[in-house]
C-alpha cells in the first residue's frame, strides 16, 4: 500500500532553485560598518534579504522581485526597482531610497524613506517615520523600471496609511522638507566600479518626476493636464514638467498618474465626447500642477509642446473648472488602482 506524504511542503525561496554557492549573493547578513553593493545584472529580478546590519551602506543597483529588511540599525540602503513588495521590520535610524509596488514597515523607529510606491505605503507600530519623493537616476534605471513593471508616474509616496495611529498629530510620520537632498541622507558610493553607472541623486535629473504630494500647497490654483497615448506621451510629459519648472520655479507637480481609461470613464471624467477615441489608444498620463496663474501657464506650455504635432492633450480651461477636473481624474485613478 502506497502512503502519500501529508506533511506541509517546506517554504521555497527563489534562491532554492539556484546553485547553493550563489545564495550569499542574495542575502546580506550581519554587516557592520561595511559598504555592500550589487551592480546591474547581478540580481536580475530575484529576491533580496537584508538583515542584522549596522552602520553600513547597502546599494542594490538592479531590479528585484521582493525585498525584506530586518533588524538593521543606522544603515543607508538604496534598492533598485522592486516588482512586488519591500518589507522593513524592526529597523531604526536608517535611510532608505526605494522604488516598489508595495511598501510596508512594522516595529520601526526613525526610518527616512525616499520613495516611489505604486500603492499606498503602510506603516505599522512605527514612529518618527519620514517620507519624500524618490530622487535618483543611473544609466540602467529606466530599463530596470520597465523590467519591474513600475510606472514613473504612479507614485503614492506621501499617501501614508498608518495602521496604528496615535492621538497626537504627526507623531508617527511626517514629510521631509522639499528642499532636502537625497545625498544629504544617503551618500553616493565611491569607486571605479560605479563610474559607468553615472549615478545621480539630484532632483533635476531624477528619472521619477518630483511630486509635491500631500504637503501643504503654496497656491490654491491648480490645473489638470492629460496626455493621451500616441507613442510619445511619456517623453512629452517629462518635457512639459521641465518646461513649466523653467518658466516658473514656483510651479509644482502635485501628483501624477498613468492609467487606462474606457470610453465611459472618459465621458464621466472629462464631461465630453471629445476624448473617447484617444483613451482607447492606451494608458493616459494625468498631471496635477499648482501655482498662481497655473491654468494660463499650462495652456501656453502645452501649445508650445504640441507645436507641429498631431497628438491630443487635455488642459483645464479655467481655475474654477480645474479644481473639479483634478478631483474627478485622480479619484478615478485611485479607485482603478485600488488606493
Amino acid at each position: 500500500m502506497h502512503l502519500e506524504e501529508t506533511a506541509d511542503e517546506p517554504k521555497v525561496y527563489s534562491w532554492d532553485k539556484r546553485d547553493k554557492s550563489n545564495v550569499e549573493d542574495f542575502i546580506i547578513d550581519g554587516k557592520k560598518g561595511e559598504t555592500v553593493s550589487r551592480l546591474p545584472g547581478s540580481v536580475n529580478g530575484e529576491q533580496i534579504v537584508i538583515q542584522n546590519c549596522q552602520d553600513s551602506n547597502i546599494y542594490i543597483f538592479d531590479h528585484i522581485a521582493t525585498v525584506s529588511v530586518d533588524d538593521c540599525i543606522n544603515c543607508n540602503i538604496f534598492l533598485g526597482p522592486i516588482k512586488s513588495s519591500v518589507f522593513i521590520r524592526d529597523c531604526k535610524q536608517c535611510r532608505v531610497a526605494v522604488a516598489c509596488q508595495q511598501y510596508r514597515t512594522r516595529d520601526c523607529f526613525q526610518v527616512d524613506s525616499f520613495l516611489l510606491c505604486g500603492t499606498q505605503p503602510i506603516i505599522e507600530s512605527s514612529s518618527r517615520m519620514k517620507f519624500a519623493c524618490f530622487s535618483f537616476n543611473y544609466a540602467q534605471l529606466e530599463q530596470q523600471f520597465k523590467a519591474a513593471s513600475l510606472s514613473i508616474f504612479n507614485n503614492n509616496w506621501s499617501n501614508i496609511h498608518d495602521f496604528t495611529p496615535v492621538p497626537e498629530e504627526d507623531v508617527n510620520f511626517s514629510y521631509i522638507p522639499p528642499e532636502s537632498k537625497l545625498s544629504d541622507f544617503i551618500p553616493l558610493p565611491e569607486g571605479t566600479e560605479f563610474e559607468s553607472l553615472q549615478l545621480s541623486s539630484d532632483s533635476e535629473s531624477s528619472l521619477v518626476p518630483q511630486t509635491w504630494g500631500r504637503r501643504r500647497k503654496l497656491s490654491d490654483e491648480s490645473c489638470l493636464v492629460v496626455l493621451f497615448n500616441d507613442g510619445s506621451g511619456v517623453e512629452r510629459a517629462i518635457r512639459l514638467i521641465q518646461s513649466l519648472k523653467a518658466k516658473n520655479p514656483q510651479c509644482i507637480l502635485v501628483q501624477s498618474k498613468e492609467i487606462s481609461m474606457q470610453p465611459d470613464d472618459s465621458r464621466r471624467v472629462f464631461e465630453s465626447e471629445s476624448y473617447i477615441t484617444a483613451v482607447q489608444r492606451g494608458p493616459v498620463i494625468g498631471l496635477d500642477f499648482s501655482c498662481d496663474g497655473c491654468v494660463s501657464l499650462c495652456q501656453a506650455a502645452v501649445v508650445e509642446l504640441m507645436a507641429g504635432a498631431t497628438g491630443v492633450v487635455f488642459v483645464s480651461q479655467s481655475p474654477q473648472m480645474a479644481e473639479k477636473q483634478v478631483e474627478a481624474f485622480f479619484n478615478f485613478a485611485d479607485m482603478q488602482m485600488g488606493i
